[in-house]
């Protein structure tokens, strides 16, 4: 697959530690957006001198907020696959062929199955996305996505999913969804989503929107 036509959506709050590495590393595969969803620290300038098109955020929007605009702008310049990372180091960008070969061979969606999961709500939502889809690890942040599944729904996220709104979509429609294992690297730093209390409230949250505003639909891919 041309690696124009590939875009590694990553979305940054204050990752200026490891963002260098992880863009230096993912651009070898495709595109590299950065969504700086308004660091206070040199993330933007960083992932701009490693290569990457930055999309700058004035304040903090939110993670599934910096993926919509990541997934417009890989739209916008025609992209055909929009595989996301994330900034932290957690998910080595060496593994994204693999996701790139799930979709070369059928593929709407592939989504990151993760060797350990830290949080209680995170298994519920498991439990509950593997019954009824098949999905086992629907909060993964490593996933690669058809564009034109996101094009059918329009957006990657109305509701504060935790990147989940757009593959539940494409599985609720009937598309081919693949799953890849793999091993995850320990975080530098806090938590994306707070500590255990909140980051539980906030992925129930997600699954309960999800439960009730997901209608069936159909996507072409």
């Amino acid at each position: 697959m041309d690696r124009r036509r590939i875009a590694i959506v990553i979305p940054a709050l204050n990752e200026a530690a490891t963002i260098t590495q992880v863009v230096q590393a993912a651009q070898r595969k495709g595109q590299c957006i950065v969504v700086d969803d308004g660091s206070t620290d040199a993330t933007a300038r960083l992932a701009c001198d490693a290569g990457a098109l930055v999309v700058s955020h004035p304040t903090n929007r939110g993670y599934d907020a910096a993926l919509d605009s990541g997934f417009r702008r890989a739209s916008e310049v025609g992209c055909e696959v929009v595989v996301t990372l994330d900034a932290d180091g957690q998910h080595d960008p060496g593994l994204v062929d693999r996701f790139l070969d799930a979709i070369d061979a059928g593929a709407c969606v592939a989504l990151g199955v993760r060797s350990s999961r830290a949080r209680l709500a995170e298994h519920v939502f498991a439990w509950y996305t593997r019954w009824r889809w098949g999905i086992a690890d629907p909060l993964c942040g490593l996933k690669a996505y058809r564009i034109g599944v996101y094009r059918a729904l329009g957006h990657f996220d109305s509701y504060g999913s935790i990147g989940t709104e757009l593959m539940l979509f494409a599985a609720r429609s009937g598309q081919a969804v693949a799953q890849v294992p793999f091993q995850v690297r320990e975080r530098d730093g806090q938590p994306r989503f707070g500590r255990m209390l909140t980051a539980n409230w906030k992925i129930f949250r997600a699954m309960a929107l999800s439960l009730r505003r997901l209608p069936p639909g159909s996507a072409a891919c």
